[in-house]
């Protein structure tokens, strides 16, 4: 399997929610496991386009991984996986209903291992601009005789 390549195995449970007079159904995932033992199997792969997305997740108080699973409304089917926040709100922008769970420590152990192997990736700066620029001037006109 390539550095940048994962198997996970996903089990959702559904539970059910009391809200006012209705009774909602609840996914969440129950349990979220490196290897391919599981029902539904789902391949983390790393981009490095994406390397600023998971040293941020990794430096959080609880590094997370986000599971796609099919549209809002609908029973779920995991389809996707990511450790990258951005991905998973891009999934959310779609109408995707968006799972999420702890990072087991060999998947992070993993992420870093494979940021200190290929670099961190370069910090966004906004330059500065100069005063003034990008702002139209008024210039001084002429009175034009009538």
């Amino acid at each position: 399997m390539s550095d940048s390549l994962r198997a996970l195995s996903v089990t959702l449970v559904a539970e059910p929610k009391q809200v006012r007079s209705f009774t909602l159904t609840q996914w969440r995932i129950a349990e979220l496991v490196p290897g391919d033992q599981g029902g539904g199997v789902l391949n983390l792969q790393l981009y490095m386009t994406e390397r600023a997305a998971y040293r941020f997740n990794l430096t959080s108080p609880t590094p997370r991984l986000f599971v796609r699973a099919g549209f809002t409304g609908q029973t779920p089917k995991p389809d996707a996986i990511t450790a990258s926040q951005d991905v998973a709100a891009g999934w959310l922008d779609g109408e995707q209903q968006v799972l999420e769970a702890s990072m087991p420590m060999a998947i992070q152990v993993w992420i870093e291992h494979y940021l200190a192997r290929h670099g961190e990736a370069p910090m966004e700066t906004r330059k500065k601009k100069r005063k003034g620029a990008g702002r139209s001037k008024e210039t001084p006109t002429k009175e034009q005789p009538q």
